[in-house]
């Protein structure tokens, strides 16, 4: 580790130092002739203001330590803030605002934030729904104050001010509690993962390599998390004007135009995302004429979509599927070449998805499915190349716990060696040449009278047909004798036969493997639920109730 705090934003006053006038943000205020209006930030600018800022939330005691729920749109501000709190060695609290008030309640009563740090929607918000009422002691507003008391961020400011000027770092180390970033909720209630600040350093190394990203580019973030990475990685970002709690509904136009104003060459992009750019590209025959780097995580990126969106895009370019979860990423990798060139094929003959080999130097090993903890590392909880099981990692990103829920800390980690083992709970395996398979989430997994029926290797297959754009399998009854249902969803772009004569087909397609043979019961859905964050992950728990109460006789 470096001499002097750890810390992720030690890399900002680096960088000030080096690129004082190099823009570290581009930011969208108002509009201007018709277009949104941006905004630049300077590496030194934003330096000095989240100096100003860590000072003066110290000041007012939101210094080290001290767990801060923020809740705070991108903007100049936000980012601002998340920096000036990492400097003061606080530990933000970062929620999805989309999870739903109720999860909104019960996470921030579970992070037992002593400050609270929001717009004044948040705040009225606060008063209103109760959150985290027994524990806020310091209210910060940014924007207007009304009758809810507090301070505003103006008079945090003027403290820093007052407080003294220059660097400000808080001397952090390693294992200090950095961060509570929440899960997106697509299992259930989201979890509130703890990141030390090693982690945040840790991810930056390893994407840094993973994907040889050089100072100077220009990145183009539709999740807003991502983009904190960019001031440690000596990016300019370029924030896009949209509603991040809802990806799928980007405005294609908007994006390539800023990407092109830009120059920006990398974009952080869900599945869902590069599904509506690629849907315009091949509409609008539009093109980008300058990313040659796309990340996409959040959920498998299906090979039509992948192949659709590349084809607005320059030679070379390449989308990558960074495989891993908020507990600990990036695990593994793999590129659209390899994709769309050899494993896709395989995948959509029921082998899975394959998210690539484990980034270095991460250790992945598959173990045996099992729904119990397991206190510790036995060798022989590992299952041969090529079998079915579940997926688990460790390394230098490998998260020790969720704040406030030790029994799902007990399910998610296996002592390991001096360190801890994090059960992904997705389903998978290892091929012959080392790399991984992703198969589906455990806890979604059919169990039926003749054995387990895995997602993934199911529904792709059947999301051949060009009338489907996926489909999701589902278990009706109890566990051990649930009845498989395959719920659908058409794609409106495709050919749009009657029910009767998709289903025909759809069977054709199924009898054509084992694995899915035996899937006789078929349901149309106008539009499955997916999470907040990525608008990719489906939500089968729901989608079961629901083919549930449809029946399936």
């Amino acid at each position: 580790m470096p001499a002097g705090p750890t810390n992720i934003a030690t890399a900002l006053p680096r960088l000030a130092a080096q690129q004082p006038d190099t823009v570290a943000l581009q930011v969208p205020e108002g509009r201007e002739g018709g277009k949104p209006r941006y905004v630049a930030m300077t590496y030194a600018e934003l330096d000095a203001a989240s100096d100003e800022i860590a000072r003066g939330l110290t000041a007012v005691g939101i210094g080290q330590g001290v767990r801060t729920a923020l809740m705070v749109k991108p903007s100049r501000e936000f980012f601002a803030l998340v920096f000036g709190l990492f400097k003061a060695g606080a530990v933000p609290i970062m929620i999805d605002p989309g999870i739903g008030l109720k999860n909104l309640k019960t996470c921030l009563g579970e992070a037992e934030p002593t400050a609270f740090v929001g717009i004044p929607a948040a705040h009225v918000a606060r008063l209103v729904l109760g959150w985290a009422k027994a524990t806020l002691k310091i209210q910060v507003t940014v924007g207007r104050r009304l009758f809810w008391g507090g301070l505003t961020l103006d008079a945090v400011r003027a403290a820093g001010r007052a407080a003294g000027d220059g660097p400000f770092m808080a001397p952090t180390t390693p294992t200090d509690l950095a961060a509570i970033l929440f899960t997106s909720g697509s299992t259930g209630v989201p979890k509130g993962v703890e990141y030390q600040h090693r982690h945040f350093l840790a991810q930056v190394d390893l994407i840094r390599a993973a994907y040889d990203i050089k100072p100077g580019e220009v990145d183009l973030p539709t999740f807003p998390l991502f983009a904190l990475f960019d001031p440690a990685l000596g990016m300019t970002t370029v924030i896009p004007k949209m509603d991040f709690t809802k990806p799928a509904k980007v405005d294609p136009a908007h994006l390539f135009d800023i990407a092109e104003r830009f120059g920006a060459t990398n974009m952080f992009g869900s599945p869902a995302v590069l599904n509506t750019v690629g849907r315009h590209v091949a509409k609008t025959g539009a093109r980008l004429h300058t990313l040659t780097r796309v990340i996409s995580a959040g959920a498998p990126v299906p090979g039509p979509i992948m192949a659709r969106f590349l084809a607005g895009l320059p030679e070379g370019a390449r989308v990558h599927t960074p495989y891993g979860a908020t507990e600990n990423l990036p695990v593994a990798t793999l590129d659209s070449d390899a994709i769309l060139g050899e494993t896709w094929a395989r995948s959509e003959t029921g082998g899975g998805v394959c998210v690539g080999r484990p980034v270095p130097p991460n250790d992945v090993r598959i173990i045996a499915i099992t729904d119990d903890a397991i206190e510790a590392w036995d060798d022989a909880l590992e299952v041969p190349a090529g079998e079915m099981g579940e997926i688990t990692v460790q390394g230098p990103t490998t998260t020790e716990g969720y704040h406030g829920r030790p029994e799902n800390t007990r399910l998610a980690k296996i002592r390991h060696g001096d360190g801890l083992r994090h059960r992904m709970g997705d389903v998978g395996y290892v091929d012959d040449q080392g790399r991984v398979w992703f198969c589906g989430r455990k806890s979604h997994r059919v169990q039926t009278a003749d054995g387990p029926l895995y997602t993934v290797p199911c529904e792709l297959p059947f999301n051949t047909h060009p009338g489907v754009y996926r489909t999701a399998l589902v278990g009706v009854g109890p566990v051990g004798q649930q009845v498989p249902v395959l719920c659908v969803e058409r794609d409106p772009d495709g050919p749009q036969p009657p029910w009767p004569e998709l289903v025909a087909a759809l069977k054709a397609i199924g009898a054509r493997y084992p694995h899915t043979a035996g899937i006789a019961h078929f349901l149309a859905h106008p539009g499955f639920p997916v999470d907040i964050r990525h608008n990719a992950k489906i939500n089968r728990p729901l989608l079961a109730k629901w083919a549930t109460k449809k029946g399936i006789a």
